[in-house]
């Protein structure tokens, strides 16, 4: 597994976060192979990393309702 470099990345909120900053998760755009996503309220912690095509699928369900939160 190789390391991917995240120290210049942008990291977007879900536009779901509330302000506390509860339940949050942010997205780094700007990959083309893979999209970045980690926990708000541990920016530092550890970062997941999907195949953009199955991160993808993956919002078209939640928008479609077939995932439940």
């Amino acid at each position: 597994m190789r390391s991917l470099d995240l120290t210049a990345a942008v990291w977007h909120r879900s536009s779901y976060s509330n302000q506390d900053g509860g339940q949050c998760l942010e997205v780094a755009c700007g990959f083309t192979a893979v999209i970045p996503v980690r926990d708000s309220k541990n920016p530092h912690g550890p970062t997941l990393a999907f195949a953009a095509d199955g991160w993808s699928s993956f919002v078209s369900a939640v928008k479609d309702g077939a995932v439940g939160a």
